[in-house]
């Protein structure tokens, strides 16, 4: 067999497989910044409405509840942009945490949540309880099929927060950071306690689910800006 053969028989041999271009710094930060900014988004435009919506109560009106009305278009798109802030958020944990302790779940788990927060947004809940103003007092009589899909939404995206808290508790504990892992226990125990709460009928549930959803995703919002910075 010649040296020619020998070349040509080699060359069959040789498979070549296109590499995938590896995530640039610049679009990794990009997308942490994003689950940065979910916290302030959401809450800004939620805590405004609050304030401000005629016959709206925090001690007896849920966020979601913002979704009715003339100016339920507000909360609906808050819903949205919040969901794709999440998700773009879990991708850039994800590149910044893969091959970690809780780099697989903690994102995916992101995910989940920005998929519960979306459907959140396409299915609103009802008018009830005084609001929006002119609604009559007390609960209404029977829940509407898309109300009942708002609270399945709900529900999942809270539960996959909840448990990417503790996920993150674990990622830190084992990095060593004491701090952030007990951070991230108190965050999802916020959001669990406060849900549990609400959903027991306490006194004032809506305002602990309002302040347990704000403290677990401004942890992860903190998270997102750790990593960000170790990035940079």
């Amino acid at each position: 067999m010649t040296a020619t053969q020998d070349t040509t028989q080699l060359s069959t041999r040789i498979t070549v497989r296109p590499v995938a271009p590896r995530p640039t710094r610049g679009s990794t930060r990009a997308l942490l910044t994003c689950a940065v900014l979910t916290t302030p988004v959401f809450g800004i435009v939620s805590l405004t409405q609050a304030f401000t919506r005629e016959g709206f109560d925090l001690l007896r009106h849920p966020l979601s509840m913002l979704s009715t009305g003339d100016l339920g278009w507000l909360q609906i798109g808050n819903f949205w942009i919040t969901a794709v802030l999440t998700v773009a958020g879990a991708i850039g944990l994800r590149r910044v945490m893969r091959g970690t302790p809780g780099g697989t779940w903690a994102p995916r788990l992101l995910l989940v949540e920005g998929a519960g927060l979306a459907a959140a947004g396409v299915f609103s809940m009802d008018p009830g309880d005084g609001f929006p103003a002119g609604t009559p007092l007390g609960a209404p009589a029977g829940m509407s099929w898309h109300a009942m899909l708002h609270m399945a939404a709900g529900s999942v995206a809270f539960t996959a927060l909840i448990a990417a808290c503790f996920v993150l508790s674990r990622h830190f504990a084992r990095a060593g950071r004491a701090g952030h892992a007990m951070a991230s226990r108190l965050g999802g125990l916020a959001l669990l306690l406060g849900n549990g709460w609400a959903m027991s009928g306490g006194r004032a549930g809506s305002l602990t689910l309002c302040v347990g959803v704000l403290v677990a995703m401004a942890w992860v919002s903190v998270v997102a800006a750790v990593k960000r910075a170790d990035v940079g």
